[in-house]
């Protein structure tokens, strides 16, 4: 006598069996998950339409192709989402990168010859020539917006042998008369005056002795080498330090433009880029040690654990902040995704930059950042045109080793979640190895060698359900 279907499972119960099915099948396609599933649970009432939803939230439907986008890198899949509370303001969220344009933003102010342009939902925002750029032309210099430098340099601010704003190494170059210490008396040393005057921005808040608060979450990001926290807290403490009056209509103005900025760039939540794109990456930091990071993160800048630390604090932050900003900084979620914005978003050195930010990849780029002014301000960058740009082309810089193999290069595009690259090198380099192949099995080579399209999709299904 067969089974009669009389019970509903729950969300948490048709997650883990629709996860088994495609682990087991990762081919096949919604309506033949659905019906393996009934089959499996002959007890179980559950519609297709629901089988669909459970495996869209898990990002488990197959695609069969992948548009791309002018930027070379494939367009994100709509199918690859992630729910957030309302309360979060996010509604559904694609887990793919997404980015925000700066309303206010003066591009003529870095160079007259580009401007910004939104292309599509899927891609976002990137820069364009609006006329002819002839190769080898420097374009813009930029200062950072904050930056967290690579650890050497971190290492020499620390003993007071660099500019603990512009990074600049103390050497034979810097006049030392003009070298300046922190007022506080902190081991901070700066290149001259001005330096110094333009650290009050974020170095108050990182001061060992103006907020001791924050010594143990430096320390930390120095010990795991983690440059992504160590640059959050740069950036907080100029969010904060910036957003303090709001009452005031001038400072009102600068918090909006701050947060507007600090909104623009490119944005992915730690969370999200474990569960779909950590796979291929070594060495990140996991949930524990994320919560250990929050857990100092907030003692620094919110609240700290001793009183006489909490009068420093007091001294340094006299007004609350306004509450969105305090939210999109101290919450939780919020913490995840700012991490994630600055992995995403810090340039080689450690700087993050509003105009670099902009810049879309390609493995073929046009556009090189290069830092020469080393002598007095090794932090600015400068972009240099590697060939003739013409009007309406876009600007691209490489986000990865271009001398790796088109394999690698993929690899390391999707583990940041900026998807499948089809910038026609890679399309090129991978149809050339497609043939190279066809041909090793045209001269009596191994046919397996022809499926391996299908197999690296398996090997992409399964390693996003965690089965190797």
């Amino acid at each position: 006598m067969p089974v009669v279907a009389t019970s509903t499972p729950s969300d948490q119960d048709l997650r883990t069996a629709v996860i088994s099915l495609k682990s087991e099948h990762p081919t096949l396609g919604i309506a033949k998950i659905h019906a393996l599933l009934l089959a499996t649970h002959p007890d179980w009432v559950v519609s297709e339409k629901r089988t669909k939803k459970t495996l869209q939230s898990e990002g488990l439907t197959l695609q069969t192709s992948q548009s791309t986008t002018d930027s070379g890198l494939a367009s994100p899949s709509p199918t690859k989402s992630t729910k957030h509370s309302k309360a979060s303001g996010s509604g559904v969220h694609n887990v793919f990168p997404s980015s925000k344009l700066i309303p206010n933003l003066d591009v003529s102010k870095y160079n007259t010859k580009v401007e910004v342009r939104h292309f599509n939902k899927k891609k976002g925002k990137g820069l364009v020539a609006k006329e002819k750029i002839s190769a080898g032309t420097p374009l813009w210099k930029e200062d950072p917006y904050i930056v967290a430098p690579e650890w050497e340099i971190y290492d020499l601010q620390q003993s007071g042998q660099a500019c603990s704003f512009c990074t600049t190494p103390f050497t034979s170059t810097i006049t030392t008369s003009l070298i300046t210490s922190c007022p506080a008396s902190c081991h901070a040393r700066f290149c001259n005056r001005l330096c110094r005057d333009r650290s009050t921005r974020t170095h108050p808040l990182l001061c060992p002795v103006q907020n001791p608060a924050s010594i143990p979450l430096l320390q930390w990001a120095r010990k795991a080498e983690w440059m992504a926290l160590h640059a959050l807290a740069c950036m907080t403490s100029r969010v904060m330090t910036l957003c303090q009056d709001t009452k005031n209509p001038k400072d009102a103005i600068v918090a909006e433009d701050e947060w507007r900025i600090v909104n623009s760039f490119a944005t992915l939540s730690l969370e999200d880029r474990a569960k779909y794109h950590f796979h291929k990456s070594r060495g990140e930091p996991d949930a524990e040690s994320w919560r250990r990071a929050f857990q100092l993160y907030m003692q620094a800048f919110k609240e700290p654990t001793t009183p006489q630390d909490q009068k420093k604090l007091a001294k340094l932050i006299k007004n609350p902040l306004r509450s969105d900003i305090s939210q999109g900084l101290f919450q939780y979620d919020a913490f995840l995704r700012n991490l994630g914005k600055m992995s995403l978003n810090l340039e080689a050195h450690g700087g993050l930059y509003i105009l670099h930010s902009h810049l879309n990849h390609s493995c073929q780029p046009n556009i090189s950042i290069r830092h020469l002014d080393q002598r007095t301000a090794l932090s600015r960058i400068t972009a240099i045109s590697l060939k003739d740009i013409e009007p309406g082309e876009e600007l691209f810089i490489t986000y990865v080793n271009p001398t790796l193999s088109v394999e690698q290069r993929r690899d390391e595009l999707e583990q940041w979640g900026f998807g499948r690259c089809e910038c026609p090198r890679c399309v090129k380099e991978e149809r050339d190895e497609l043939e190279a192949k066809s041909h090793i099995v045209g001269e009596g080579g191994d046919e397996d060698l022809l499926k391996f399209s299908q197999a690296d999709l398996e090997r992409e299904l399964k390693i996003g359900l965690g089965v190797i």
